[in-house]
């Protein structure tokens, strides 16, 4: 696996911790009370700071490989956001999603060994 395929995993990773930074913002709102007023408007703004130094780093990956060799690696974004939201929120995981998870991943394996 190449460096690009790491800094890909790295935005994966970064857009999956902006989704978790997004949910604890929408948390906050339903708490009742402006965002800018709530100290999870933080959240807010870190998750769209993330997203943006993630997409412009998916830009530079996007120049050195091709998009179909590498977009299948966001499809570890399935696998990881709700892993992290089962840690941070109590979020349930069942049966059911293991067996997904299974599929992606075996999916993006064989799509990455080509």
């Amino acid at each position: 696996m190449g460096i690009h395929y790491l800094l890909a995993l790295g935005c994966v990773a970064g857009l999956s911790l902006g989704q978790i930074l997004f949910k604890m913002a929408a948390n906050a709102l339903q708490q009742g009370g402006a965002p800018w007023q709530h100290p999870a408007a933080s959240c807010l703004v870190l998750g769209f700071s993330l997203y943006g130094i993630t997409s412009l780093a998916w830009v530079w990956i996007l120049r050195e490989v091709e998009l179909s060799r590498i977009y299948p690696l966001m499809a570890l974004a399935f696998v990881m956001v709700p892993i992290a939201a089962h840690f941070q929120f109590g979020e349930t995981l069942d049966t059911r999603y293991f067996l997904g998870v299974a599929l992606i991943v075996t999916g993006v394996c064989v799509i990455a060994s080509r």
